[in-house]
């Protein structure tokens, strides 16, 4: 139960920025600072989307295909492409997030 309430004073700029980064993260004003506060990581990264997308995909196709050999519909694929695009993509993804993260 949240009883407690905090105030603080801030300047002009300092509210437009906390504002501006909550609103970039997707979250109010005080879920912003209270995440800040508690340690945890926010994440904004633009194009996550898309590439989560592709990622899901060819994890996707991977699947159906070990269902298929697992079935004994099919004996022998080649994976490599699957799996040089999964890992591309994987990397992508790892690679950004490195670069947007921030406390």
């Amino acid at each position: 139960m949240k009883d407690k309430r905090l105030e603080i004073r801030l300047s002009q700029d300092e509210y437009d920025t906390i504002s501006s980064k909550a609103k970039q993260a997707g979250v109010t004003n005080s879920a912003f600072i209270l995440k800040s506060c508690m340690g945890k990581q926010i994440f904004v990264v633009e194009g996550i989307d898309e590439l989560n997308r592709q990622h899901r995909a060819i994890g996707n196709n991977l699947n159906q295909l070990t269902h298929l050999a697992n079935a004994g519909q099919i004996r022998v694929v080649d994976l490599s492409p699957f799996l040089s695009e999964y890992e591309k993509q994987s990397r992508a993804i790892y690679e950004l997030l490195e670069r947007k993260r921030w406390r």
